[in-house]
């Protein structure tokens, strides 16, 4: 079973950093806080989507690398791309050179931006599947941590309805992992009390 470690610093966290200081980074700063940024929660969607089949480390490492050559993740500008764009993305080193995936954040971008402009919001929609509240979950190794849940599936639907692409149940969940929507950090990772800490009802629309 993997269990939390205790790290040199002193600090015991979820196993699954290793020793690499800047997935201990990631683990520490990022993983598990909630995020309630429309644009956010959509870059993070797509960055999962093309971590399918790779080790999101692998993903972490090239992430500036697809926020320069995505326009920072900004949908508008994503979803007027063409094909000379697709070219030039395929042609980027500094990503992953998948057509379909690249096709696919086309598309996303275009189903977002009608959510954004005729339904409740991004961040509201995937917000309201755990009813405005992270969901905390007390998880003492990794093993007992599911690939996907009843609930991922219910997002991975209705996401996958209104037109986005690579958003299967078990991507969907590490995007929830990730953003917070849930908070996987074992129960004896310092993270797990500190995200819990930030467990509030999501601020509601200005």
């Amino acid at each position: 079973m993997s269990e939390p470690r205790l790290h040199p610093d002193g600090v015991t966290r979820c196993p699954w950093p290793g020793d690499d200081p800047f997935y201990i980074a990631y683990h520490d700063q990022e993983w598990g806080v909630p995020e309630y940024d429309d644009r956010a929660l959509f870059e993070k969607l797509i960055l999962d989507g093309f971590q399918a089949g790779l080790s999101w480390i692998t993903i972490l490492r090239k992430r500036d690398n697809f926020r320069r050559a995505f326009d920072g993740f900004d949908p508008e500008k994503i979803a007027r791309y063409g094909d000379d764009k697709v070219q030039a993305l395929m042609n980027d080193v500094g990503i992953v050179r998948n057509r379909a995936k690249i096709v696919g954040t086309i598309t996303s971008a275009r189903s977002y931006l009608d959510i954004m402009a005729h339904g409740p919001g991004f961040s509201a929609l995937l917000w309201d599947f755990v009813g405005g509240t992270p969901q905390i979950n007390h998880f003492k190794t990794t093993t007992s941590v599911p690939a996907s849940t009843p609930l991922s599936a219910q997002v991975s639907k209705e996401l996958t309805r209104r037109g986005f692409k690579f958003v299967g149940p078990t991507i969907v969940y590490a995007f929830m992992q990730a953003t917070g929507l849930v908070n996987d950090h074992l129960v004896d990772c310092v993270c797990h009390q500190r995200c819990a800490a930030l467990n509030r009802p999501r601020p509601s629309p200005r």
